[in-house]
């Protein structure tokens, strides 16, 4: 086989700026993705639909959910396919996957779906996938998927009652790919051995930050072709080495244009022993916090809607103190692994619209991706404006359109950050120095 020269690989096209899109299976995850972008100056909207009327200008980067980590295998690629096509038409120059950092759901089905789409546009294209995420403890060592050093199938994530990882070779998650090594070359190394590996997908390893800038690098020395697939690790590069250093800093950042009273409110539809360690975490340091714990059995109520009013009636009542109230899911172990998530998400929704009518609300906070698309949809938001990030994985958006335009937003993956993230993000939402220990 014939090993191109670095004088052969494609070169960028000589422009200013570049726009990019992100497709992503998952709300908080596009977020989380789109923020690394925002923190770098790009102007960054996250669209809960298709971007219909929407043009990517130069420094722009538009972000589509496509909500297909739990869809079965030919929807899930559907699905995907067609929210990259519409990020073509809105006229993108660069394509970003954002998966999983623990490969849960559709990621063989969302990559293929992503090149049958861009590959109308560039007949070679080639996906690099690396879901590798150091700062969160997810590495790729060898082929294999790490969390915390541990095989990812031995973690909670491997027990998930929705999308459960049984197996830490990205080898069997992704069938035909080609492994391939960092190079010892650099970047323009690995990025000759990505272009010889003659496959549509391969993956690469990665343990630390500056290995995934490598990876980065690789990418943009390939051009166009290359599509990127990865978890906010990647996307934190590859908006380092798409922005070709001539975005103003700050021009992504945007501020609430609402000033509503009321309390900061918290829906967790995550089932993630980490989301749910940190609501604990919260109860046990924090007063003024109210929690709101629908149970299995009035969501599947035989009486449908109606048994979801009759408990919003008797638990939402008029009037509160607290400054915090939190919407919780239940739990993992009374949830059968055949529950539809939209269901709980669905119930979580119409508990939220409740409480806002009745205690208003300052900023909303939502963990995990079923029950923020539920609750966005509920208040008929348009799109997200990300702004910055609150800490690692967690961005601040402001809603555009509907019931809560303006309204700040922090959206959060469930399985992300320390047992206090939860805690330590709501003083700043409530802007206050601590929320105040409990007695």
């Amino acid at each position: 086989m014939r090993v191109p020269s670095v004088a052969t690989l494609p070169q960028n096209e000589a422009v200013t700026l570049l726009s990019a899109g992100i497709v992503a299976d998952d709300l908080t995850g596009a977020g989380d993705s789109a923020v690394q972008f925002a923190s770098l100056g790009w102007q960054t909207r996250l669209t809960l639909g298709e971007p219909v009327a929407i043009t990517a200008t130069p420094g722009s980067v538009l972000a589509v959910v496509t909500d297909s980590r739990s869809l079965p295998t030919d929807a899930a690629r559907i699905r995907t396919t067609d929210a990259v096509m519409a990020l073509m038409g809105a006229g993108i120059d660069r394509l970003f996957v954002k998966i999983d950092s623990t490969m849960r759901g559709s990621v063989d089905s969302q990559v293929r779906g992503a090149l049958d789409a861009w590959t109308h546009r560039h007949p070679d294209s080639i996906a690099v996938v690396c879901p590798a995420y150091p700062g969160m403890g997810r590495t790729v060592e060898g082929g294999l998927l790490l969390v915390d050093g541990a095989g990812v199938e031995t973690t909670s994530v491997g027990r998930d009652p929705v999308t459960p990882v049984t197996t830490s070779a990205l080898a069997d998650l992704l069938p035909g790919a080609v492994a391939i090594q960092l190079a010892q070359g650099g970047a323009s190394q690995l990025a000759l051995v990505i272009a010889a590996a003659e496959a549509r997908v391969v993956t690469v390893d990665a343990s630390t930050d500056a290995d995934l800038a490598l990876v980065a690098a690789a990418v943009e020395m390939l051009g166009a072709r290359a599509v990127p697939v990865g978890s906010a690790g990647l996307a934190t590069q590859m908006a380092k080495v798409w922005r070709r250093g001539a975005v103003e800093a700050g021009r992504g950042a945007a501020s609430p244009s609402r000033t509503s009273a009321g309390p900061a409110v918290v829906v967790i539809s995550s089932l993630h022993d980490v989301s749910r360690a940190q609501h604990a975490h919260l109860l046990e340091t924090s007063t003024g916090v109210l929690s709101l714990a629908p149970g299995l059995e009035e969501i599947l109520s035989p009486d449908g809607d109606d048994g979801m009013t009759e408990w919003i009636r008797a638990n939402v009542t008029r009037g509160t103190s607290a400054g915090v109230v939190v919407i919780l899911s239940p739990s993992a172990q009374t949830a059968p692994s055949e529950l539809a998530p939209v269901r709980i998400a669905a119930a979580l929704a119409a508990i939220t619209d409740a409480v806002v009518t009745r205690f208003g609300v300052g900023s909303l906070v939502l963990m995990g991706g079923e029950g923020a698309r539920a609750v966005l949809d509920r208040f008929d938001a348009e799109s997200l404006v990300v702004s910055r990030s609150i800490g690692e994985g967690t961005p601040i958006s402001v809603i555009d359109g509907g019931r809560l335009h303006g309204l700040t937003v922090v959206t959060k993956a469930g399985g992300f950050g320390s047992t206090s993230a939860l805690t330590d993000l709501l003083p700043e939402l409530l802007k206050q120095p601590t929320l105040g220990a409990s007695s």
